[in-house]
């Protein structure tokens, strides 16, 4: 990936939170976002969401009311940043802490197996 990549997902993301805390909506005002996937040209971009205490219920509601916004955080985005255009927004919960603090509680219980042993 290159520098200029980096830095539009950087901007993108600093951006797109600055917006998301800005709407009235409290069940997506307080989201985190964890990072940003454009693709080239800036086409589309995927904004990854933390979603690690998130009920599958809760995730559909605000996807669907993500959705909806998605004008008023595009339109945010273009005066904030003064870009031509704003690529299309793809929202995605990121499980990645759930998942590593899944392996660390692996890693514990191995731990105190293998100290049981001793």
């Amino acid at each position: 990936m290159n520098i200029k990549q980096q830095r539009t997902e950087s901007l993108l993301q600093e951006v797109l939170s600055l917006a998301l805390s800005q709407l009235q909506d409290s069940q997506i005002n307080t989201l985190i976002i964890t990072g940003v996937k454009c693709s080239k040209g800036k086409q589309s971009a995927e904004v990854y969401i933390e979603g690690t205490d998130i009920s599958p219920n809760e995730r559909k509601a605000i996807l669907e009311q993500l959705k909806k916004a998605q004008g008023i955080l595009k339109e945010y985005v273009l005066n904030s940043t003064q870009w031509f255009r704003v690529p299309n927004l793809q929202f995605k919960f990121d499980d990645t802490l759930h998942c590593v603090n899944n392996l660390d509680s692996i890693f514990a219980q191995l731990e105190r197996e293998k100290q049981k042993k001793e």
